[in-house]
């Protein structure tokens, strides 16, 4: 329902009594600005095709109404195509929540939690795959007798397949993260919420065996799971946004995927701000490794619950690529519309701002066009460049002054202020 123009949103992600401490949210609904219910269905013709161009423009002067945010996270994320009629996303969905529950019948049958509406938070194999007895161990599953020799029984019958081993040795850890997430809400108090996040990042670290899991996911799955009520539909919004993240938890023997963010970020600022970056690398901070947490989460502890949400779609809505469906299909079909697109100039009517931005500077020629998170973080930084000049005396201090943001960021200026250092820099890094 439509509520004040003006009115904050905080009442749809209900906090806790007892957390008193958290943030108020920025965001307004703003009637005239806010993509409503209203707005969002005249976007649609009679047969269900989508005009994405206005309602990226929408997102981006006044973010979604929280009533509808996950149906239109659902095309943001390339879920679906604006070009696909109601039917045809019916006959998606379907064929996608049944393809869900054949993955979580698989990882039920490996692991028998799964699906139960338990989880665990303490480690019941070894690293061999030996099913662990200790009474104190199994106590702090907090799980009945017969689920724990339920547990057992499948854990001494399975073969030992180093990938099960794998998956079933971080499935405590993400047990440990889930009763850490977004505690402060109403949301989560619930076990059966609870128990939902855990199958889905557990299902997840099964279907991407390259990556597992890593902590972080869980911040980022949390508000599927708030915003779309069907678990199916919920998982694959999260898989959509790996798919463009996933780099960032991809670890090797001697590096972290975000480091590649973070040289990306030491980059941007060298062009748009050469003091501050030279006055970082002499404290010892030209790794950056101090903006780790705002580019794997994507701000959300800088955040409150509900700005974060506005700044992922404003975000999202500024990097639209009308070819996100297509790249995120089966590797064929894409291979398909892609030899099929060729020599064919793509209409930058449907693309974001950020997006047109890229395509008319030609960086869209490049392999990995530079995210806006990172000019996101970047702007961050040359808000408080002169704090960071004169208080900033060691590693410490440049922590201690990105800290006191929390809470106090403006997701449309933190978007407004990305979109500015993005042009600077794309003019600035064309100069010889």
């Amino acid at each position: 329902m439509w509520r004040d123009p003006g009115a904050p949103a905080d009442d749809f992600y209900q906090v806790r009594p007892e957390c008193t401490d958290v943030p108020k949210s920025k965001f307004r609904i703003k009637a005239g600005k806010t993509l409503s219910v209203r707005k969002w269905q005249a976007a649609f013709t009679s047969e269900g095709q989508l005009d994405i161009s206005k309602t990226l423009s929408r997102i981006y002067r006044g973010g979604i109404h929280p009533s509808i945010r996950g149906e239109v996270w659902e095309f943001l994320l390339g879920c679906y195509e604006p070009t696909s009629t109601f039917d045809e996303r019916d006959q998606r969905r379907k064929s996608r929540r049944a393809k869900y529950a054949s993955m979580k019948e698989e990882c039920c049958q490996m692991f028998p939690l799964i699906g139960s509406g338990k989880f665990i938070t303490a480690p019941v194999i070894t690293e061999d795959g030996e099913p662990i007895q200790d009474p104190i161990v199994l106590q702090q599953t907090n799980l009945d007798p017969a689920s724990i020799n339920q547990i057992n029984d499948y854990l001494g019958n399975n073969p030992r397949d180093k990938k099960v081993i794998q998956w079933k040795l971080t499935l405590h850890q993400i047990g440990l993260d889930v009763v850490r997430t977004d505690r402060t809400l109403v949301f989560f108090e619930k076990q059966e919420n609870l128990s939902k996040l855990w199958d889905i990042l557990a299902v997840y670290a099964w279907s991407d065996i390259d990556v597992g899991y890593c902590q972080g996911m869980s911040d980022l799955c949390s508000p599927m799971i708030i915003l779309l009520e069907d678990e199916a539909d919920a998982f694959w919004c999260f898989e959509r946004l790996m798919r463009r993240l996933r780099g960032n938890f991809r670890c090797t023997e001697s590096s972290v995927g975000v480091e590649t963010q973070l040289c990306n970020l030491a980059s941007v600022t060298q062009v748009i701000d050469p003091k501050l970056h030279q006055h970082l690398e002499t404290l010892g901070g030209g790794d950056y490794l101090f903006a780790f947490r705002m580019l794997m989460v994507l701000f959300r502890r800088e955040f409150s619950f509900c700005d974060s949400l506005y700044l992922w779609e404003m975000m999202w809505a500024l990097e639209y690529d009308p070819d996100l469906y297509s790249m995120y299909e089966d590797p064929e079909s894409a291979t398909e519309k892609s030899e099929g697109s060729k020599g064919k100039v793509k209409s930058t009517r449907q693309c974001g701002k950020y997006e047109r931005e890229n395509i008319k500077n030609g960086s869209k020629n490049d392999d990995a066009p530079l995210p806006i998170s990172v000019f996101l973080v970047a702007s961050v930084l040359k808000d408080k460049s002169s704090k960071l000049l004169t208080e900033a005396r060691g590693l410490d201090d440049v922590v201690k002054i990105l800290n006191d943001i929390t809470g106090n960021l403006d997701a449309k200026k933190a978007c407004s202020g990305a979109m500015k250092l993005h042009k600077q820099y794309l003019k600035k890094a064309k100069k010889p």
